[in-house]
């Protein structure tokens, strides 16, 4: 067991894994010598413990404490070079445009024209008289890193964050949680079932509700040579083509192949570059997704295919959507050929049919009556598969009018599962806004604005509020019933304040994975003190590279004027930036910091600070990439002779950038002033630079988490529904929902399974 795996997991749920059982805790016991040291060292990293896990430690070995310390250092990057380019950035270096430009004049003509100055390792010549060399780690004009640090600020953080224990039946329930979870898995998800599948065996009948999940499962069972134990999870032949997509791309959506590569010629091509690096990262994703499969694969799918349930007709029919996907698959898994074997008399039957194309599809009848306007017929075949109903439930009321469609729904709406129906309580209201655009993010990274539907036109502003509240009512009955018919011998409840600001994480994932704590999108981090510091850290473990990863944030002023800080405007009002780092050192990497002080942003009539990081020089965020904010109500420091400004007990939210992020930057949290809080999410876009930040698409995000049920609000239908009473206190209740129940997940979403 590899216990590594196991600490980084437990982490993310603020708490620290101990093989111990808890009934052998003595509760009595003094805290030994090393247990004081690492409680202290954690205290060093923004962590304290609770009491059970402060015992429970002196029954653990020095070395594992020292191991455990050693993850702790690794998830919260000490190890890391924090130097940025200037040191004690803190206070402007006052360089301006006008030195960038007798720099390079200099460098182009400097020997004829005997400019005096420094030649630094790069090569380049500083004119005497520009950049004030002496503040500098590294080249101010092509922006190289020289010098490097591995020390960091430790202790200065004013809230230490309560560690508990986990057991390993704690780490249990977090994987048969993950399992289960009714709602797709977001990156940190993702990554915690990937480790714990490594780790524990596949529970006998897991209850596996989201294909995403069950690829997953599907690949691990494939790596253990237990391909036929993933057959119970590959109940159509589109779960089979989803899995060998899967296994080419990581993405459980399936995307057109054309798409995806197109995306990558977008995503890697620079109009600044005079050899487009957009041809190169398109035909290399065309190499990855060759068709190419040994006998042993291909005689993996013709098994799953030929012990498919459907009838020929019902799998040529799930077939056909991908079609196209389909001919190419069948031939280069060579199906045709194992069809013509003893024992595939199914899967011959299957291709008969689908090459033949005699079959009809749900879909055309669908469109067919749509067409004609039947609105009986229409709804006679949506009724035939609810899910598929409820993803178009909105445009067909707008087309057939609110009540008879809902009251068709309506006789189905308890056959859905809970988090589709509170999908459309959550989208209903900007849906029915005729004014108010949409967003939508496919995998492919890309944030989409979606106009709305030229139908809401017909309809007046009572109409269309009036649609709102049917769809909402829709939700609360059919909410109501499926709390009311659990079963629970709980009489009280205890909602924790905090859960009636974070939305239930239902549409909007994560793709990002979140190594310190968990946070569902929509998250309000109050502010302590009177300064936010942002960090961005990339390139650890690369050789020495043009690697340009760029940290901005973008203040709203309430006059409707903006101002951008970033490495073209490395200080304005009420932020401060610590200069632009373009080549990485060799194998440690580099940092920006951006430092806003919110009595300046205040004062100065700010009303929101957008952050984003973005990828320059290539054509996505580096992998592993790490970034966040920090936050203390004591001052933070700046070094001046390194410039390091991060401490990990000061960090608020950290985040990192997992393998295969298609982003070419994000935008990673806003700022409210007014309010002090930050509110985490998570938006990618295309563009290199922060101006390509569409303002009405963050806009539109927030909106749209801010309209999305609460975590609280679901947790009070549910309480209605069972008649609980609501305590004041978590001590007094029988149920107990705190905000660090909240932090994970799979738990929130575990509500959502009545």
């Amino acid at each position: 067991m590899n216990n590594k795996n196991l600490a980084k997991v437990a982490l993310r749920y603020r708490a620290i894994f101990l093989d111990v059982d808890r009934n052998n805790i003595d509760l009595q016991s003094v805290a030994s010598a090393p247990v004081v040291a690492f409680v202290a060292r954690l205290k060093e990293n923004g962590y304290c413990v609770s009491e059970e896990l402060l015992h429970a430690l002196n029954t653990v070995s020095a070395d594992q404490l020292a191991e455990i310390t050693l993850c702790i250092n690794s998830v919260m990057g000490t190890d890391l070079n924090w130097a940025p380019l200037v040191k004690g950035w803190n206070v402007p270096t006052g360089e301006s445009v006008i030195d960038h430009i007798i720099t390079l004049v200099a460098n182009i003509f400097g020997e004829k024209a005997g400019v005096k100055g420094a030649t630094l390792p790069c090569g380049h010549l500083i004119p005497n008289g520009t950049f004030p060399l002496e503040r500098y780690n590294g080249c101010p004009f092509c922006g190289k890193q020289f010098q490097t640090t591995d020390f960091v600020y430790k202790g200065q953080g004013s809230k230490l964050k309560e560690l508990r224990l986990f057991t390993l039946d704690d780490l249990l329930n977090v994987f048969r949680s993950l399992l289960s979870s009714p709602t797709p898995l977001d990156g940190t998800q993702r990554d915690n079932l990937g480790m714990l599948l490594h780790e524990f065996p596949l529970p006998e009948n897991a209850d596996i509700a989201m294909k995403e999940t069950a690829m997953l499962v599907v690949k691990l069972l494939v790596a253990q040579n237990c391909a036929d134990d993933a057959q119970r999870l590959l109940k159509t032949p589109t779960d089979v083509l989803r899995y060998l997509w899967f296994e080419k791309t990581g993405y459980a959506q399936i995307i057109e192949p054309k798409t995806l590569v197109a995306h990558a010629r977008r995503l890697y091509s620079h109009l600044w570059k005079p050899l487009s690096r957009g041809d190169n990262a398109a035909d290399e994703m065309k190499k990855n997704l060759m068709l190419k499969y040994d006998r042993k694969a291909c005689l993996r799918v013709a098994k799953w295919l030929n012990n498919q349930q459907m009838t020929p007709r019902q799998a040529a029919e799930n077939m056909n959507p991908k079609r196209g996907m389909w001919v190419r698959m069948i031939r280069a898994l060579r199906l045709g050929e194992y069809s013509r074997k003893n024992g595939f008399e199914h899967l011959a039957a299957i291709l008969d049919v689908f090459y033949k194309q005699d079959y009809t599809t749900w879909q055309g009848k669908v469109d067919k009556a749509r067409a004609a306007n039947n609105a009986d017929q229409t709804l006679a075949l949506l009724k035939e598969r609810p899910g598929l109903f409820a993803r178009c439930l909105f445009a067909t009321m707008l087309r057939f009018g609110s009540d008879k469609v809902l009251a068709a729904f309506s006789e189905i709406a308890n056959a859905l599962p809970a988090r589709l129906l509170l999908s459309l309580d959550n989208s209903a209201e900007i849906y029915f806004n005729a004014n108010e655009s949409r967003i939508a993010r496919p995998i492919t990274g890309i944030t989409h604005q979606i106009e709305p539907n030229k139908m809401l036109a017909l309809y007046d502003v009572d109409a269309r509020k009036s649609m709102i509240e049917a769809v909402r009512k829709v939700y609360k009955q059919s909410m109501t019933q499926r709390f009311a018919a659990q079963k629970t011998k709980a009489k009280s409840i205890y909602i924790d304040p905090a859960l009636y600001q974070i939305p239930v994480a239902v549409g909007d994932r994560s793709a990002t994975v979140q190594d310190a704590s968990c946070a569902l999108m929509g998250t309000r981090f109050p502010i302590e003190g009177d300064a936010v510091r942002l960090f961005l850290q990339w390139g650890k473990g690369l050789h020495s590279q043009h690697l340009d990863m760029d940290l901005s944030c973008n203040i709203t002023f309430a006059n409707g004027r903006n101002d951008v800080c970033a490495y073209y405007n490395l200080t304005c009002v009420g932020a401060k930036h610590s200069g632009d780092i373009r080549e990485i050192p060799e194998m440690v990497g580099a940092a920006e910091y951006i430092e806003l002080s919110l009595p300046e942003l205040e004062s100065a009539g700010a009303q929101y600070v957008t952050f984003t990081c973005n990828a320059y020089s290539v054509g996505a965020l580096s992998p592993n990439l790490v970034f966040g904010w920090m936050d203390s109500a004591n001052p933070m420091r700046v070094s001046e002779q390194t410039g390091v400004a991060y401490d990990p007990s000061c960090v608020q939210h950290l985040v990192r950038i997992s393998q295969g992020n298609l982003s070419k930057g994000l935008v990673f949290g806003v700022l409210n002033v007014a309010n002090r809080e930050i509110i985490w999410l998570e938006m990618p876009f295309t563009a290199q630079t922060i101006q390509g930040v569409n303002s009405a698409a963050v806009e539109a995000l927030l909106h749209k988490l801010d309209k999305k049920i609460k975590v609280g609000e679901l947790l009070d239908l549910k309480a209605d529904a069972q008649k609980l009473t609501r305590s004041e206190s978590a001590d007094s209740a029988d149920e107990v929902y705190t905000y660090e129940w909240a932090l994970n997940p799979a738990d929130v979403s575990a509500i959502l399974n009545a």
